[in-house]
């Protein structure tokens, strides 16, 4: 099946959704950090296929959480430096960077107050998660702390947290606080759920999405994206003005 995947589009790479995108800015390939790949081998996999796929550079993003992944900027710097020797060893031409995704609890809170260095992305972007289930009680000061911090805030995959379903003015809320959203393309197939793939393409139809990502932690989630760009919300996605590009 995979075979079959990278020959599909090996074919027209240029001209696949995926190129357009350029820039996967959500995905866990470092090996050995969290629950994503675990071995460099598994890494260069991943990168083979979305380099097959049409990106043309990568930011890896280990979670970072003070209670499970006590992951830090210098660990997640040297995976970065040992991917890009095998990458390159390879002769592949993909351009890799690193960020973190980190999870909004009171250590991280703890190290905007101490003005720790965080790891961010392009403008100065932070990707941060929450619970999937329960909303954090100090999510409005974690926001305006982060973005006085000089940060801009961009939350990884609203759409997923059931919390806020059906409740699309906590999500515009959000929004209105300076929050910039990033959806997993694979809602767009209804991988995770029906209840995620409705919120997503709502974020969709009120032009509340600023990056898409692959959020990729093993090789089946890269598998389903031929099926996430059939959808015809994953094309309209792709029309809306994604911040992807510009990395």
């Amino acid at each position: 099946m995979l075979t079959a995947f990278k020959k599909f589009f090996r074919k027209n790479n240029n001209g696949s959704p995926f190129a357009e995108i350029a820039v996967d800015m959500h995905s866990h390939l470092l090996p050995g950090l969290d629950d994503g790949a675990d071995t460099i081998e598994k890494s260069l996999e991943m990168i083979q296929v979305l380099g097959d796929l049409g990106y043309r550079k990568l930011i890896l993003t280990p979670h970072i959480m003070g209670d499970f992944y006590r992951n830090t900027p210098t660990g997640i710097r040297e995976k970065l430096a040992l991917v890009r020797t095998a990458v390159k060893e390879k002769g592949w031409e993909m351009e890799l960077d690193c960020a973190a995704e980190y999870y909004l609890d009171e250590w991280f809170l703890g190290k905007i107050k101490a003005e720790e260095p965080l790891l961010s992305f392009g403008e100065n972007y932070v990707l941060i998660e929450t619970s999937y289930i329960n909303e954090p009680f100090n999510f409005k000061e974690i926001i305006f702390s982060l973005k006085a911090a000089g940060y801009m805030p961009v939350l990884a995959h609203p759409e997923r947290y059931t919390y806020l379903y059906n409740r699309l003015d906590a999500l515009e809320e959000m929004h209105d606080l300076g929050v910039l959203f990033q959806l997993n393309l694979n809602s767009f197939s209804g991988y995770y759920s029906q209840a995620a793939k409705k919120v997503a393409e709502k974020l969709v139809d009120l032009k509340l999405v600023h990056f898409v990502g692959s959020d990729a932690h093993a090789l089946r989630h890269l598998e389903i994206l031929p099926k996430a760009a059939a959808s015809s919300y994953f094309k309209k996605a792709l029309a809306l003005p994604l911040r992807n590009p510009q990395l």
